[in-house]
C-alpha cells in the first residue's frame, strides 16, 4: 500500500533555528553564479546527465508522487531554479529561482497493455532518453514514471538530473532524503560508515619506531603522488590507451547510450572481501576487470575466427593498456554519504555541488587461472591510489586552469586526459534497510550517466543486501552490453567459488 505523505526532516538554517522543511537550505540569493565546475558541465564535450533507474515494488501513485515532491525536492533551491545567462558577462550563468510546473517535470508516457517484453520496453525507453536533453528554460531535472510490470519490479521510475546540479554524492544524498525506511516511516535511511580502528587495533610502536613508521608513510604518499602526477602529465601530452573493441571513438560523448544492469548478492561480494582482507570496492573493481577480460577475449575471438580462434583460448593482445577514470568524492569524511540535512546546512564542512576528483586507474586485462588474482591486483592498485594525492591534484589542476584560462581551457584539458583512457568506474554506497520513495517501496537503485567522453561506464550501487551494477555503453562501441554484464556476473561467481573451495569464507560484515 502506498503511504500518502512523508514527515518532513528537521534542518537548521544558518541562524541555528530549526525549521520543518525537508530539503530546505538557507535561501540562495537570486542571481547566484554557477560554480565553475557546474558551468563546465554545460560545455558541448561535457554535457553530462545522471540517470537513476528506480524499481518500485508497487505501481506508482502519481498524485502521491506530486504531493510529496512539493514538500521535498522542490524545497531545494537547485531544483527550483533556472540557469540564466548573465547579461553583463556573456557565457556565464546564474541560478534564478522560478516557479516549478510539475507537469513539465513528471512525464508519464502512454504504455500499451500486454506488451511482449516490458523489460525491453524500459531498456529502450531509458536509451531513448539519452538522445535528448532538458530545456534550460526550466530546472534541469525530470522524473519519468513507467507503470509497467517488469521481471524485477511492479513499476519503474527514471530520475534524470543534469550534472551541473551536483555530483553523484550530492544527488544520491538528495534522493535518499526523499525516502524513508519501510520499517519506520519517520526514519531516514541508514548509510554504512567506515569503521574507525578501535584502541585494541592501534599498535604501540614507541616514539622512535613511531617516527620511522610516520616517515615511511609520508615518503610512500609522496612517491605515489609523484608517480601519479607523472602519469597524468604523460597522458596529457602523449600517452594513450591501446585501441580496443571497448574504446569509444572521438565524439562518443554525443552518442546515445544503452543502460543494462544486473543485481547480485552483496553477501557474495562481502565473502570475497573478507577472504582477501579487501574492501567491497576492491571486489567490485576486481570482478569488473575479470568480466572485461572475458568479454574482450570473446570480442577478439570474433574478429579472429577466420584464423581458427575461439573464446576458450587466449586471444588477448600482449601488453594491452586499458585505464579507467575512477571518480573520488573529495568531501570531508563525515560518515559515508552524508545525510541531506547536514550537507545542505551552510557553515558546515560539507557543501552541496560538484566536489569530485579522479584518478587514472590501470585495468588488468588478462586471463588468470585463479579468479581471486583479479581482486588482489585491484586491491594493490587501489591501495596505491588511495595513498596518494592524485584526486586532489586532478581537481586542483582543473580549478587552476579554469581560473587562469577560463572554462573552455579547463574543459579541453579534462576532455583530453579522459578521452585518452578507455572507461569510467564508480561505486556508491546505498542504504542498509529497505526504503520507500514518496511512500513507494524500492526494489533496486541503478544509476548511470550519459554525455561523458567514454564509450563505457560501469556503476556499482549497493542497496540493503544487494548490489546492482549498471553498464552504460555506446552501442556502436559495445553492441552487446548484456554479454558484458553476464561476464561480470560470472566473474563474481568464479571468485565466490574459489573462496569456498579454499575454505576461506568468513562472516560477512
Amino acid at each position: 500500500k502506498v503511504k500518502p505523505s512523508l514527515k518532513p526532516v528537521e534542518t537548521r538554517k544558518r541562524s541555528g533555528k530549526t525549521q520543518k522543511d525537508e530539503g530546505s537550505i538557507a535561501a540562495v540569493e537570486e542571481g547566484e553564479p554557477l560554480s565553475p565546475s557546474a558551468q563546465m558541465f554545460h560545455e558541448p564535450n561535457f554535457n553530462v546527465y545522471i540517470i537513476v533507474i528506480m524499481g518500485c515494488k508497487t505501481p506508482v501513485d502519481l498524485p502521491v508522487i506530486k504531493s510529496n515532491l512539493v514538500h521535498t525536492l522542490l524545497r531545494h533551491p537547485r531544483f527550483s531554479s533556472v540557469q540564466v545567462e548573465d547579461e553583463k558577462e556573456k557565457g556565464k550563468f546564474r541560478w534564478v529561482p522560478t516557479k516549478v510546473d510539475l507537469e513539465k517535470h513528471i512525464i508519464v508516457p502512454e504504455i500499451e497493455p500486454g506488451m511482449d517484453s516490458p523489460d525491453q520496453f524500459v531498456e529502450d525507453y531509458v536509451s531513448n532518453l539519452s538522445k535528448t536533453t532538458i530545456s534550460r528554460t526550466q530546472p534541469l531535472w525530470d522524473i519519468h514514471i513507467l507503470n509497467v510490470k517488469t521481471s524485477d519490479a511492479e513499476a519503474v521510475g527514471v530520475f534524470r538530473i543534469h550534472h551541473s546540479l551536483g555530483d553523484g554524492t550530492s544527488l544520491l544524498s538528495l534522493l535518499l532524503a526523499c525516502t524513508r525506511q519501510i520499517s519506520d516511516p519517520e526514519a531516514l535511511p541508514t548509510i554504512p560508515v567506515k569503521k574507525s580502528k578501535g584502541k585494541k587495533d592501534r599498535r604501540d610502536y614507541g616514539r622512535i619506531w613511531g617516527w620511522l613508521v610516520g616517515i615511511c608513510w609520508f615518503l610512500a604518499l609522496m612517491w605515489n603522488t609523484a608517480v601519479a602526477i607523472i602519469m597524468f602529465t604523460a597522458t596529457l601530452l602523449f600517452l594513450k590507451d591501446s585501441e580496443s573493441p571497448i574504446k569509444g571513438p572521438p565524439g562518443v560523448e554525443l552518442m546515445p547510450r544503452r543502460f543494462v544492469y544486473r543485481t547480485v548478492s552483496l553477501e557474495d561480494i562481502k565473502m570475497v572481501k573478507n577472504a582477501l582482507n579487501a574492501t567491497v570496492n576492491d571486489v567490485a573493481l576486481g570482478v569488473t576487470q575479470a568480466g572485461l577480460s572475458r568479454y574482450l577475449n570473446w570480442r577478439y575471438a570474433e574478429t579472429k575466427k577466420r584464423h581458427g580462434a575461439t573464446e576458450f583460448r587466449n586471444n588477448l593482445p600482449k601488453n594491452i593498456r586499458l585505464r579507467s577514470t575512477l571518480l573520488i568524492n573529495l568531501r570531508p569524511s563525515v560518515g559515508g554519504i552524508q545525510a541531506l540535512a547536514a550537507m545542505m546546512e551552510k557553515d558546515t564542512e560539507v557543501k552541496w555541488g560538484n566536489r569530485i576528483g579522479y584518478v587514472l586507474l590501470p585495468i588488468t586485462i588478462a586471463l588468470r587461472s585463479n579468479p581471486l588474482d583479479y581482486v588482489r591486483e585491484a586491491k594493490a592498485t587501489v591501495d596505491r591510489r588511495k595513498h596518494s594525492l592524485e584526486a586532489v591534484f586532478t581537481n586542483s589542476i582543473a580549478e587552476v586552469v579554469l581560473k587562469l584560462f577560463g572554462i573552455k581551457a579547463a574543459s579541453a584539458l579534462s576532455h583530453r586526459v579522459i578521452t585518452r583512457t578507455t572507461m569510467c568506474f564508480t561505486n556508491l554506497v546505498g542504504p542498509l534497510e529497505e526504503i520507500g520513495f514518496c511512500g513507494h517501496p524500492l526494489a533496486y537503485l541503478a544509476p548511470g550517466c550519459y554525455g561523458q567522453p567514454h564509450g563505457l561506464m560501469v556503476n556499482f550501487q549497493s542497496y540493503v543486501n544487494k548490489m546492482t551494477f549498471v553498464v552504460s555503453a555506446d552501442e556502436g562501441t559495445i553492441p552487446d552490453p548484456h554479454r558484458l554484464c553476464d561476464d561480470i556476473v560470472k566473474a563474481l561467481e568464479l571468485a565466490k567459488d574459489a573462496v569456498l573451495e579454499r575454505g576461506q569464507a568468513r562472516g560477512t560484515t
